[in-house]
């Protein structure tokens, strides 16, 4: 997939972490977005791995940084909201976290970007899903 000037990419937690461990600078060279608790998610996802021992503390603390240096807008506005519990209404979720991913790349991305499987199950009745290597071409 080529990206034309100017495409906007919603990215969920997961890719925004291998953003930052592959390719800080992707977020000069593409327009990104996600819904603001992206980065707990990230925070969450850096501290699951230094308690099961797969990184150490000082790398997950560098990887925060480059989540703080990483530009990307983030988004938690009421549109955002109110169109995260819709998704989440329709699609019977327990909750509205993920829901927010998808709300962000309704309202504001030409494609979503994701690695979880719940959302990338759901994200065909919302938006245009897009691969990882889409960020490099």
């Amino acid at each position: 997939m080529t990206k034309p000037e100017g495409k906007r990419f919603a990215i969920d937690a997961l890719t925004a972490l291998r953003i930052i461990r592959d390719d800080p600078g992707i977020g000069s060279r593409c327009r990104l977005v996600g819904p603001a608790l992206l980065r707990s998610h990230v925070l969450s996802l850096l501290y699951r791995e230094v308690r099961e021992g797969k990184i150490e503390e000082k790398e997950a603390r560098t990887q925060l940084d480059g989540l703080a240096a990483l530009q990307i807008r983030l988004l938690g506005d009421r549109v955002s909201r109110a169109t995260a519990w819709k998704i989440a209404r329709q699609l019977d979720w327990e909750d509205t976290a993920l829901a927010e991913y998808l709300a962000v790349a309704t309202l504001q991305a030409d494609a979503l970007i994701t690695a979880d499987p719940t959302i990338q199950a759901a994200a065909a009745e919302f938006t245009t899903l897009a691969d990882y290597g889409a960020l490099q071409d």
